[in-house]
């Protein structure tokens, strides 16, 4: 298996071919216990190689395999539960806060037209901040986990977070105006 990783690692789209049909049942296996849902145990799988993938250097210095992709597998799930249970503490307090209204429609069209504007802010970034921000807020790791998995000082990423954040909020003010709610922009974590 040593074979395949180094080679892997080096951008051989075969042998990581080899290493994804060898090892994406065990990590089905371990996302479903831990997940204890096939749908997201399948997004699992996706995600974890193509971390692997982009991340496919880092294979070279990998021991043990097993465990390596078993530790990778299990913070993916993790960082996922946990995005999925601060998106619906979100969701609730953002329902908690806001106005009711009448028009369902209205609404559903407002926050089509905020995310939009919130993905051209992410897409307009430079490549550095939008990875870094990607990360942070994707996959919820720290600024440590992001400088060590992007080789750079955890200061690096720091100021790369600072710098997508600010931006992201001037380019939202001045698509929006004065149309997104203030509460909207704290719960996504812009301002």
């Amino acid at each position: 298996m040593d074979k395949y990783l180094i080679e892997a690692a080096e951008g051989n789209q075969e042998a990581f071919s080899h290493l994804f049909y060898a090892y994406k049942d065990k990590v089905y296996t371990v996302a479903l216990r831990l997940t204890e849902a096939s749908v997201l145990a399948e997004e699992v799988v996706q995600e974890v190689f193509i971390k692997l993938w982009v991340n496919r250097e880092a294979l070279a210095e990998v021991r043990s395999f097993d465990d390596y992709l078993f530790i990778v597998t299990r913070n993916y799930v993790f960082a996922a539960m946990k995005k999925i249970a601060h998106r619906q503490r979100t969701e609730v307090s953002w329902r908690d806060i806001a106005p009711t209204s009448e028009n369902l429609t209205e609404n559903t069209l407002l926050n089509q037209e905020y995310e939009v504007v919130l993905q051209n802010a992410i897409a307009q970034l430079s490549p550095q901040q939008r990875q870094v921000y990607l990360l942070s807020r994707d996959q919820n790791l720290k600024r440590d986990e992001i400088a060590q998995m992007l080789n750079v000082s955890p200061e690096t990423v720091k100021t790369h977070q600072a710098r997508a954040l600010q931006s992201i909020r001037s380019y939202c003010a001045a698509q929006l105006g004065m149309k997104l709610p203030l509460g909207l922009l704290l719960l996504a974590g812009i301002f």
